[in-house]
């Protein structure tokens, strides 16, 4: 199921796009045939268990390493004709901490900014702008060893943002933080999606951080096994909450999935 009209003139062109995806290691194929596409302005859900591929998958769109089968592009250009220069767009959050802890704030998203060729002063404006709307600006000269983990990740997105990407990927970002803090990025991220016109893929395995408006891709076991709205998917399955709907099509425990 797909809530996106294809071919409707009124549809915005996907900022990713997932087109039969496979890959193995070794013997065991982690990704089967997977196909999905990511719109600006929305937050894309990538809800799925621990193992079911969604870390995967975002190492393959980042080109850790290339999928041997398949094409991922992002906003409209491809790794295979573009090479690394198609990752320009892109703003990545990745589930394991990349900050430097000996730095500071301001020292790590100016190394960052410097990467990706931005002038000082243009670096400076966008981390205040970043950092202010992340409740932050006051923490820029901090060391980053000296911040909890929830700041430490709203670090990391102020970070990803600092080029103004068309296209963020979070991969479990709020793992190990509070639900407040959880809550709180959760909310920004939506927001930010909507204000910025950024096209967002949220992979996770906790339901409360998918809402009704979301897009929603539902993977397991390498499989992508639903796709489309939070409201169609539970109707397609024939039930009450996501959690059931989660349920019916993974076999998991919801008291798993939402611990």
């Amino acid at each position: 199921m797909d809530d996106t009209a294809a071919g409707d003139p009124r549809t915005p062109q996907p900022v990713l796009s997932v087109q039969n995806v496979s890959y193995w290691y070794g013997d065991k194929r982690a990704l089967d045939d997977v196909s999905f596409d990511v719109y600006p302005g929305r937050v894309t859900a990538l809800l799925g268990p621990n193992g079911a591929g969604k870390t995967t998958l975002f190492s393959l769109i980042t080109r850790l390493f290339d999928a041997p089968s398949g094409r991922i592009e992002i906003d409209g250009r491809a790794a295979s004709d573009w090479g690394f220069k198609v990752l320009g767009p892109l703003g990545v959050v990745f589930q394991q901490p990349t900050l430097d802890l000996d730095l500071s704030v301001r020292q790590n998203l100016r190394y960052f900014a410097a990467l990706r060729g931005l002038a000082r002063r243009d670096a400076d404006e966008r981390m205040e702008k970043a950092l202010t709307s992340l409740d932050m600006q006051e923490r820029i000269g901090e060391k980053v060893r000296a911040l909890n983990g929830g700041h430490r990740r709203r670090v990391e997105i102020a970070r990803a943002l600092l080029h103004s990407p068309k296209l963020l990927l979070l991969d479990e970002p709020t793992i190990g933080l509070d639900d407040p803090t959880r809550e709180a990025i959760v909310r920004h991220i939506h927001d930010l999606a909507v204000a910025d016109n950024i096209g967002v893929l949220w992979a996770t395995h906790l339901f409360d951080e998918v809402e009704s408006k979301d897009a929603l891709v539902v993977i397991d076991k390498g499989r992508v096994v639903a796709r489309g709205d939070v409201a169609g998917i539970e109707k397609e399955t024939g039930s009450d909450s996501l959690a059931e709907a989660f349920r019916r099509l993974t076999g998991d425990r919801v008291e798993e999935v939402a611990a």
